[in-house]
């Protein structure tokens, strides 16, 4: 469990710990608990937000410092995920010719495009939510790598992070982690407790469709579509918690 919960960490954010075993029991904890580490990250981000607009700092520019913050917390590995994954699926290529151009370390138009959109909407939601709104959708978007990681959705490849983790995480592990995300969605919206829920319930529905369409183009899941899965869900969540 405790190496399980430092893959988490290390894995998920810039905390350096001490490495533990790394195996695929220890990263069936690991992805288990991806949504407590989302969690915490989302409360450093939301004090954050706090900070800077008691500070004065203008809604757009803290909010994309905020945004700016997240990246830097977790090296960027998300979004790089998602630009290398959309750029594949621009390509309308199959297989492994589409797991080649993952692999490209430079970013493509559609990759560029997802990105800068991504960016951007979440900016902008950030200017209308709440604390525990960014505390929802940081959880939101790491429950969706458990979602991803559950038993039935084979690796696309052999070796990688997806290999190591694909199909590591129990039914049972993904269901308590969702109920406890939906819950945390109930004070995300404090005059509307239904629409944090939700959110969380819509972005997990987008993930299942990436995930599906992942697996019927690449053959399953990558590290880069673990990325993707969560930049999605967290700007899905964003955008529902902060529709009026």
């Amino acid at each position: 469990m405790s190496d399980g919960i430092r893959l988490a960490v290390t894995t998920l954010t810039v905390m350096p710990l001490r490495a533990g075993r790394v195996d695929r029991s220890t990263a069936a904890v690991a992805m288990a608990v991806a949504p407590v580490v989302g969690a915490a990250l989302g409360l450093v981000l939301a004090g954050l937000h706090l900070g800077l607009r008691a500070a004065g700092s203008p809604d757009l520019v803290a909010a994309g410092i905020t945004v700016a913050a997240g990246a830097l917390l977790t090296r960027g590995l998300h979004l790089d995920g998602l630009a290398d994954t959309v750029d594949a699926l621009g390509s309308y290529r199959s297989g492994a010719a589409a797991l080649e151009i993952m692999k490209k370390p430079d970013i493509g138009p559609f990759g560029v495009v997802a990105l800068a959109v991504t960016v951007l909407i979440q900016a902008g939601a950030l200017t209308a939510a709440g604390p525990w709104a960014i505390v929802t959708a940081w959880a939101a978007g790491r429950l969706a790598i458990t979602v991803a990681c559950r038993r039935g959705v084979p690796p696309a490849r052999p070796d990688g992070l997806g290999a190591m983790v694909a199909s590591t995480v129990p039914l049972w592990a993904v269901a308590a982690g969702a109920a406890s995300v939906v819950a945390l969605g109930l004070a995300a919206v404090p005059d509307r407790p239904w629409q944090g829920p939700a959110a969380v319930v819509i972005s997990l529905f987008a993930v299942v469709l990436l995930l599906r369409h992942a697996v019927r183009r690449f053959g399953g899941i990558t590290g880069d579509v673990l990325g993707a899965s969560v930049e999605l869900a967290v700007t899905l969540t964003l955008v529902t918690v902060t529709l009026a």
